[in-house]
């Protein structure tokens, strides 16, 4: 038994419901986890997402010529959020970079492995740079919540003031079981932290938060959170369709000054011209139960944007979603159409 295995067996004694191979939808009640996401401390299965290692004395230069941030300047323990890009600026990925004293580790949704690692030694010609998938050897848990911090030094024996505080600063703890690798994010409402912990570990570590007061998350509960924090996944609001000013993210994921980088005369060609003709934004639809990706929006009859996700919100009531939306309408206070109804831009 492997140790997603493992863990789905824990997971269903603790009441989870499943929909198909992915992690939990919820353990019994969304609406408890939810609250717990909010309130008090939660953790959630994301152990099967994609890690990428990056080692050798070329990997900051190589990953440089082909992501859209500046990483030359990470010092170890700092983090950026980027995009890798193909040659006519369309994203294949979106993720984050972590920055070790001896690697890189890109860090991004499930099932990309093969097709980054494929991508990224197309452009390795001569450079001392090793890519490894770190999947089979560690696994992740995200734990979120005002007493996240405080759970979380209990489980690795650190105190509170030893853990990553800023954006994307990471830490290594280590235990007798075995190192857990601490990162500081913003997929929901901080406090957040996502955990890398050695794969056979994976169950105990999971054990452990629980019994320091972390409540099991399914995917439903972290589903709201995320939408309602505005964070976009890749395959879900992000596609090889969209170009990096699209997201929305200039900001966090594009540096205009760092040079030359694979896809770069594409997103200096849209930065010269000066936006683009739709952006993903946060959208509220006030009398909606339910409103599902793809969802068409309208304004006075004509074609506005479309839905990627949505998600019931306890916070807002109503649906809470992202869309692209044209940019005639995409200013925050602007009402659209929809077949469930008004939409808000928020």
């Amino acid at each position: 038994m492997n140790h997603l295995d493992a863990l789905r067996q824990l997971q269903m004694s603790l009441g989870a419901q499943f929909a198909g191979d992915a992690p939990p939808a919820n353990y019994g009640s969304s609406e408890k986890e939810y609250a717990a996401l909010h309130a008090s401390v939660a953790v959630v299965d994301v152990a099967d997402r994609t890690q990428i290692e990056l080692r050798g004395p070329d990997r900051i230069k190589f990953l440089h010529g082909l992501c859209t941030n500046e990483i030359r300047r990470l010092e170890p323990g700092q983090g950026c959020e980027l995009f890798l890009l193909d040659a006519r600026g369309h994203i294949l990925a979106h993720g984050a970079v972590f920055a070790g004293e001896e690697s890189l580790v890109f860090e991004t949704v499930p099932g990309q492995a093969q097709k980054l690692l494929t991508h990224l030694d197309r452009y390795l010609i001569r450079e001392q740079v090793l890519l490894a998938n770190r999947a089979p050897q560690w696994a992740e848990l995200l734990l979120a919540g005002p007493q996240a911090a405080e759970c979380l030094a209990r489980t690795v024996g650190g105190a509170q003031d030893q853990l990553p505080r800023t954006r994307l600063a990471h830490a290594q703890f280590s235990r007798p079981q075995g190192a857990v690798e601490v990162r500081c994010l913003d997929w929901i409402e901080p406090p957040a932290f996502l955990l890398s912990v050695p794969a056979l570990e994976l169950v105990s570590v999971w054990q452990q938060l629980l019994s320091a007061g972390a409540v099991a998350c399914g995917s439903e509960a972290f589903e709201q959170a995320r939408i309602e924090a505005g964070y976009p996944w890749y395959d879900v609001d992000i596609t090889e369709q969209n170009l990096p000013q699209e997201v929305n993210r200039d900001n966090l994921t594009i540096s205009f000054t760092k040079g030359c980088y694979l896809g770069q005369e594409t997103v200096a060609r849209i930065d010269a011209l000066g936006h683009v003709n739709k952006k993903l934004v946060r959208v509220h639809f006030t009398r909606a139960e339910a409103c599902g990706p793809g969802e068409a929006l309208h304004a006075a009859g004509k074609p506005a944007g479309s839905v990627t996700s949505s998600a019931r919100s306890p916070r807002l009531g109503g649906v809470v979603g992202l869309a692209y939306v044209r940019r005639e309408f995409w200013a925050s206070g602007t009402v659209l159409d929809s077949a469930c109804g008004p939409v808000h831009i928020l």
